[in-house]
C-alpha cells in the first residue's frame, strides 16, 4: 500500500465557514498555495446522526455540508482525500436497520446485524427478558465499552422483542405508542450482505476522490464466544486482508485506527501486516520533550520508526484529544502523570478510559493551549513534526493557533469535553488568522515539507539527540538535496540547514 507523503489537512466539513465550499475557498487562497497534498474530511460529510459523524446513516454526501462540486474544487487543487469507513457498526437510522424494524422476520437485513441469541446459542441461559445471559466462562475476558451486556432489544412488527448486539451508544423510548431508537448497531461480518455493503461503500468513497480510508472501530468487528471481542487474532487481520482486497479494486490505501499502549505493541503488529499506522505517540512525546528539555524519548521513538520500517501518519492535535493511554511503556509512568497534570493546569480535561476512573485515555485540549499558548513552542513542535518520518496530518485548529474553547464545551453539556478543540471559525476569522506570525511560520514549514525535494519517499532520514539537542536530517539520495533540522529543546530555537 502507498500514499503520497505530503502534508494533510484535517477538519470537519463545517470547521471553517460552515460548509465544505468555504474550506475549498480557504484553500484556494494564495496563502495556502503549495501547502497541502491531502485533506482528511471527518465523516459528518456523510449522512449521520450521532458523535459528529461517526454514527453513519449512509455514505451519501450530506448536502447541507458538502457537495460534489466542492470535491471537484479540491481535486482541481491537486488535493486527494482521506475519508472514514466505520466497519463495525451503522446508525439505527440506516436503511438496513429501518428495514429490519419495519419487516422483522421478513427483512432481507435480518442477519445484516448480529442476533444476540443466535450468537450465544448454547453458551448461556435465556432470561425472562428474552435474551441469553452468557455463562461467566464465555464473557470473563470480554472487553466492554459500557456497563452491562452490549445488546439492544429490538421490537419486531409482531411485537416480539429480539436482542441484537450493540457495542456502543444506545437509547430507546416510546413515542405515540411506537418504539424509537438512537444508537449504533454492530454489523454481522458473516453476512454476505455486509460484504456487499462494504464493497459498495468503498466504491462510493473512492468516487469522492479518496485515496486513503481510515478504518474506524475495525477491531470490534470480529466476534466469537469466549473471546475478548476486541482485536481478536487472527480474525482481525483476516478481516483487514479481506477489506484490503476490496480496497485495491478502487486504488484505496487503508489506515486502521486503534488506540493502545505502546507496551502492547499493537502499532508494530499493524505495521508488520503491511499497513500504515497512526503515530499516536508523537503528540505527547513532543510536549514531554519541550517541557523537560530533553530529546531522549522523542529521538528514541523516531529511530525505532526508521529501524523497523514503520509507515506512519503523524499529528500534533486532531478531532479527539491528545493521547495519553498510548504513551504507557514509551514514557515512564511518572512522566505521563506529570504531563497530565501540566495539561490540566493549562485548561485541559482528562477523558478516562470508557468511563473508568484512574484509567486515563486522553486529555482534551487544543495543542496550542497544551503548549501554554507559546508561539515559540508551537513553531518548534510543528518543525519537529515536519521532519519526523511519516505523513504529517494537521488539525485546522492547530494551524490557526486556536485556544481552548470552554464556551463550546459548556454548550455541549455533559460529555462535551471534546468540543474544547473543535471551534468552528467563520471564513473571515480563518482568513484573518493567516496574518498571525505563529500561523505564517507554520505555513512556511508546511510549504517546505510539501515542495522541497529533500522530502522524498526514498530519502534517507537520520535522527540524533543528546540532552536538549535534537537533529533530524532528510537526504534525497537520488538528487543529493538535503535538509537538516537542528533544534534546541531548552530555549526552543531551531534552524533548518
Amino acid at each position: 500500500m502507498s500514499m503520497n507523503m505530503g502534508p494533510m489537512l484535517n477538519a470537519y466539513p463545517d470547521s471553517v465557514g460552515g460548509h465544505l465550499s468555504d474550506i475549498a475557498a480557504f484553500l484556494e487562497r494564495p496563502e495556502l498555495k503549495d501547502i497541502f497534498s491531502s485533506f482528511y474530511v471527518l465523516p459528518s460529510l456523510y449522512h449521520s446522526d450521532l458523535d459528529r459523524g461517526f454514527c453513519v446513516v449512509d455514505y451519501d454526501l450530506n448536502q447541507d455540508l458538502a457537495t460534489e462540486s466542492d470535491l471537484d474544487r479540491l481535486k482541481a487543487l491537486g488535493i486527494d482525500l482521506k475519508l472514514d469507513f466505520v466497519l463495525n457498526h451503522a446508525s439505527v437510522m440506516s436503511p438496513q436497520f429501518q428495514d429490519l424494524i419495519q419487516k422483522g422476520e421478513e427483512s432481507e437485513y435480518k442477519d445484516f446485524f448480529i442476533d444476540w441469541n443466535k450468537f450465544w446459542d448454547g453458551c448461556g441461559n435465556l432470561t425472562k427478558e428474552g435474551y441469553i445471559q452468557p455463562d461467566e466462562s464465555y464473557i470473563k475476558d470480554m472487553f466492554f465499552r459500557k456497563p452491562g451486556l452490549p445488546l439492544l432489544m429490538v421490537q419486531f412488527p409482531d411485537g416480539r422483542e429480539v436482542p441484537y448486539w450493540n457495542t456502543f451508544y444506545q437509547k430507546t423510548w416510546e413515542e405515540d405508542g411506537k418504539r424509537c431508537y438512537l444508537g449504533q448497531m454492530d454489523l454481522n461480518i458473516r453476512s454476505e450482505k455486509v460484504w456487499e455493503f462494504y464493497d459498495e461503500t468503498l466504491r462510493k468513497i473512492a468516487s469522492y476522490g479518496a485515496k486513503i480510508v481510515r478504518l474506524d472501530a475495525f477491531a470490534y468487528a470480529p466476534k466469537a464466544p469466549g473471546r475478548k471481542n476486541f482485536m481478536n487474532e487472527p480474525e482481525t487481520w483476516e478481516l483487514l486482508e479481506k477489506v484490503s482486497s476490496l480496497a485495491k479494486k478502487y486504488d484505496l490505501t487503508l489506515l486502521p485506527e486503534i488506540h493502545a499502549s505502546y507496551g502492547e505493541g499493537t502499532y508494530q503488529v499493524i505495521a508488520d501486516q503491511g499497513y500504515f499506522t497512526y503515530d499516536f505517540f508523537l503528540p505527547g512525546l513532543i510536549i514531554d520533550a519541550l517541557e523537560n528539555h530533553t530529546s531522549e524519548y522523542l529521538a528514541s521513538w523516531g529511530q525505532e520508526i526508521l529501524d523497523k520500517g514503520i509507515s506512519t501518519v503523524n499529528m500534533l492535535g486532531c478531532h479527539d484529544g491528545i493521547p495519553m493511554l498510548d504513551l504507557k511503556g514509551i514514557l515512564p509512568e511518572e512522566r505521563i502523570d506529570d504531563l497530565i497534570t501540566l495539561l490540566k493546569s493549562r485548561g485541559g480535561f482528562v477523558k478516562d478510559l470508557h468511563g473508568a476512573k484512574n484509567m486515563y485515555y486522553q486529555v482534551n485540549a487544543t495543542y496550542y493551549s497544551a503548549l501554554g499558548e507559546n508561539d515559540e513552542k508551537m513553531h518548534l513542535a510543528r518543525a519537529i513534526q515536519m521532519f519526523m518520518p511519516g505523513k504529517p496530518q494537521v488539525w485546522y485548529l492547530d494551524l490557526l493557533a486556536g485556544a481552548n474553547d470552554y464556551e463550546a464545551m459548556k454548550k455541549a453539556g455533559e460529555g462535551g469535553h471534546k468540543e474544547i478543540n473543535r471551534t468552528n471559525f467563520s471564513l473571515e476569522e480563518a482568513v484573518k488568522r493567516l496574518e498571525l506570525p505563529v500561523v505564517k511560520n507554520q505555513l512556511e514549514l508546511l510549504r517546505m515539507r510539501k515542495t522541497h525535494p529533500a522530502f522524498s519517499d526514498g530519502s534517507k532520514i537520520t535522527i540524533s539527540g543528546k540532552d536538549e539537542l535534537l537533529s533530524i536530517r532528510w537526504e534525497n539520495v537520488q538528487n543529493g538535496s538535503s535538509l537538516t533540522l537542528n533544534a534546541n529543546l531548552q530555549n526552543y530555537a531551531y534552524e533548518i540547514v
